[in-house]
């Protein structure tokens, strides 16, 4: 059974930092890429990032990049998204996908963890 897992969600002051992690189990998690998406209350989901299964290739959105780092240990089954610079825009559910290409596209994605929680207050 697939599973992917988000922690490392938190209540963070505007200007803040916070690093999520995702973990998965139940696949071959070094032959995935691995994307981050977010979802504001009442709005649609958004891509954050995105890596490749080599750590070669990386996408980030226009809101995040240069604030934003997504990496990835294979090793240990996990990615991160490392958050710098945090805005109150940025609160939202995150959520890690893991699908077979680097993408911001959402139903390109095959699984999909359960989210976490980052709030940013102003």
């Amino acid at each position: 059974q697939v599973q992917l897992v988000e922690s490392g969600g938190g209540l963070v002051q505007s200007g803040g930092s916070l690093t999520l992690k995702c973990t998965g189990s139940g696949l071959r998690f070094n032959y995935y890429a691995i994307g981050w998406f977010r979802q504001a209350p009442g709005k649609d989901r958004e891509g954050v990032s995105s890596i490749s299964n080599t750590d070669d290739t990386t996408e980030y959105s226009d809101s995040v990049r240069g604030r934003f780092t997504i990496f990835r240990d294979n090793a240990n089954n996990a990615v991160y998204l490392q958050m710098n610079s945090l805005k109150p825009s940025d609160t939202g559910i995150y959520y890690c996908a893991a699908g077979q290409i680097v993408t911001m596209i959402s139903r390109r994605y095959d699984y999909w963890g359960q989210g976490t929680q980052v709030t940013v207050s102003s």
